[in-house]
């Protein structure tokens, strides 16, 4: 059912903040950018501004499934897994792929967050959350990003930002 219309990540909090018609229904811890804020490609840093959900991928997969290339690779993370490929930046059970709607700040160019793969997805769960520690794409504990993925639409509008909540809230345009 999806039932959100907004989400909200606030990198101060290090949190998703989902909404419906202007009413908070859901906060989840997240994990954002190791390298902080920023738009350029290659940076390696979580792209601000208003964003949407341009697809959405992994209907039916299993919990922890890993992705690559937005392709299921067959396998299920475990720790024997992670073992065997320390190095990987695992992207697990689904991807809400994220497109920018500001021209020339994550849009388009330099700075296309779609041309980034900026992802919102699930990551292991040993992963800690709460502290900034991806490449760039948003983390989310699996069983998070699984019920997450049911309540976002296609379209969903994504904002990302550096306030904290509710210095954000106070200021912005729910519809």
């Amino acid at each position: 059912m999806s039932d959100l219309d907004l989400l909200h990540i606030s990198i101060a909090d290090q949190a998703l903040y989902g909404f419906r018609a202007g009413r908070l229904l859901l906060s989840l811890p997240v994990s954002t950018a190791f390298n902080g804020v920023g738009e350029l490609n290659g940076s390696g840093c979580t792209p601000r501004g208003l964003h949407q959900v341009r697809a959405k991928i992994g209907a039916g997969l299993p919990l922890a499934a890993v992705l690559r290339g937005r392709r299921w690779t067959g396998e299920v993370w475990s720790p024997e897994l992670h073992k065997q490929f320390p190095g990987r930046d695992w992207i697990l059970t689904r991807i809400l792929w994220l497109s920018g709607l500001e021209p020339g700040r994550n849009r388009l160019g330099e700075v296309d967050t779609f041309r980034r793969y900026i992802y919102l997805h699930g990551t292991p769960d040993t992963e800690p959350m709460g502290a900034p520690l991806s490449h760039g794409c948003i983390r989310l504990r699996n069983a998070d990003m699984l019920a997450l993925f049911e309540r976002v639409p296609p379209h969903c509008k994504v904002r990302i930002d550096e306030a904290p909540y509710p210095q954000w809230a106070a200021d912005q345009d729910f519809t």
